[in-house]
């Protein structure tokens, strides 16, 4: 790739877009395609720009099926690949996205996500793509994807988000929405190493296949076409080897067990939350995205009133932290979980917090969807928990 300088440490002021797509150039980020959407749109205009400049390649799609398949394509030719979209975009690639997790194929999916369904309201933000990056593609297979609330976390955690493909050989998704995706903050970039590690190759007098097992936990290397031995992809059900078994259902189990173990084992890699004051709080506000960052500006505000509140935001969305959220949440009387939806992660953190003393786990959908939650809105609910 060219020596083409990237962003020089220090503070810049980026909108959130833009921030990640210099995050994607941070991470080696060397292939984009993608296909114009609003509130996405930036970041493909950023990089058509800046990933041509420094070796890369930008291509302009038909649409987004093609956007995603091209990605996949780039991958296996050994380049960090990532497409940009919306959610209309996002139900576009479902398909292939589960190709990608089948064939184990590396790569970053950008969802800033608008008001929907359908085509929705594209200069609204929402938080509705949640489950759909979970659980939109069919079959059973896990997902990792990341909830910015910041121009800083748009960098950073597009960082993380590459790091996370690579050594999982997964699709990975980075979950901002419109608001986040817009706004413009400071963004300081460190001097230190990305952190994202060279695509692992197998020494050229080994058999690639002996390095891992078909349920060895180890996430196997990841072939490049045209460099050191034979590969075989496909989306059907296969073996170590790529070889397609579509008859026997042992051999399905075999394959589906594998991609979502390689994940399951290595959940506490990944898994990110912050918190405040929940040691000795009654009440706990949880949201991701730029809703978690306004339940902790709202905890604050209700602790400056002598309300027992504290505030839990998970970055890492997927998998869910629920071993996480139960520790810090268990001793509080009630937890109210602030989504800019109809309460999409409510039913997990409901599960998560079965059988502890938690006497209340309710959704708090803000008073008009698209916008955030007023504080008077939520401090009443949370007076009124406390009453």
């Amino acid at each position: 790739m060219a020596d083409v300088q990237l962003l020089p440490p220090g503070r810049h002021f980026l909108q959130g877009n833009v921030a990640c797509a210099e995050g994607a150039l941070a991470a080696g980020c060397g292939f984009f395609a993608g296909y114009p959407i609003t509130p996405a749109t930036e970041i493909a205009e950023h990089l058509a720009v800046r990933l041509p400049a420094r070796g890369g390649v930008y291509i302009q799609m038909e649409d987004e099926i093609s956007s995603i398949a091209a990605v996949i394509g780039a991958s296996w030719t050994g380049a960090r690949a990532m497409t940009a979209t919306s959610g209309p975009g996002l139900s576009l690639m479902l398909e292939n996205i589960g190709y990608a997790v089948a064939t184990e194929t590396p790569c970053v999916v950008v969802d800033v996500q608008r008001g929907g369904p359908s085509t929705g309201i594209p200069a609204v933000p929402s938080q509705g793509d949640l489950v759909q990056v979970r659980r939109g593609s069919h079959g059973d297979y896990e997902a990792v994807a990341f909830a910015p609330a910041s121009a800083q976390e748009m960098y950073d955690l597009t960082v993380l988000a590459f790091d996370a493909a690579e050594q999982l050989r997964t699709p990975v998704f980075l979950l901002p929405d419109a608001a986040i995706g817009h706004m413009r903050e400071t963004v300081e970039v460190k001097p230190t190493p990305t952190g994202v590690r060279p695509r692992r190759l197998p020494p050229a007098d080994v058999d690639p296949f002996a390095l891992r097992g078909f349920l060895d936990p180890d996430v196997a290397p990841m072939p490049v076409f045209g460099h050191g031995y034979k590969a075989h992809v496909t989306g059907s059900c296969h073996d170590e080897r790529g070889m397609r078994n579509v008859v026997d259902a042992p051999a399905l189990d075999r394959f589906v067990r594998t991609l979502a173990e390689k994940i399951q084992r290595r959940r506490a890699d990944w898994v990110r939350l912050e918190s405040e004051a929940t040691e000795d709080a009654r009440v706990v506000l949880l949201g991701y995205g730029i809703v978690g960052r306004a339940a902790l500006a709202i905890a604050r505000l209700a602790r400056e009133q002598s309300l027992a509140v504290g505030s839990v935001r998970p970055l890492t969305v997927w998998p869910f932290a629920d071993e996480e959220i139960r520790r810090l949440c268990a001793g509080a009387r009630a937890v109210l979980v602030m989504e800019n939806n109809l309460g999409q992660m409510l039913p997990y953190v409901q599960a998560a917090l079965a059988g502890t003393a938690v006497a209340r786990v309710a959704g708090l959908p803000p008073q008009i969807l698209g916008t955030l939650h007023h504080p008077d809105y939520v401090l009443a609910a949370v007076r009124e928990v406390l009453s």
